[in-house]
């Protein structure tokens, strides 16, 4: 499946303008924070979300470790390096992600680093 075929939770720590900027490119998104999850457990957002059948959109590493190391169920996670408070920032990191058009099976985990201009692609599938 490519990443804009699945349905996402975005973690409180995604800018409110990149989740409008993914459902203006159609994409099934929700804010963690209009499921009332702002504040929760980044183990509740993965439960929740895998319950939801949803990858999770973050700029939090302890997801990646607690469904690799801690074994928490997930059906995905994005995880964009650097967080970053401005959200033009996380959409151009977005933007190249979405036109590489990888191809992801469930589970995985995809990292995601900008440096300058250049967003380097590492996709684990766990």
């Amino acid at each position: 499946m490519k990443l804009s075929q699945f349905a996402f939770l975005a973690d409180e720590n995604i800018h409110p303008e990149v989740v409008t900027f993914l459902r203006l490119r159609a994409l099934d998104v929700v804010s963690a924070s209009a499921m009332g999850l702002a504040g929760t457990a980044d183990t509740e957002i993965l439960r929740v979300a895998f319950e939801a059948a949803r990858v999770v959109l973050t700029h939090d590493s302890d997801c990646g470790t607690l469904a690799m190391a801690g074994g928490q169920p997930i059906h995905g996670i994005v995880y964009l390096r650097p967080g970053h408070i401005e959200a033009q920032f996380t959409i151009a990191s977005l933007k190249a992600i979405l036109s590489a058009e990888l191809d992801l099976t469930t589970p995985f985990l995809l990292v995601a680093v900008r440096r300058g201009h250049v967003v380097t692609i590492r996709v684990r599938h766990l």
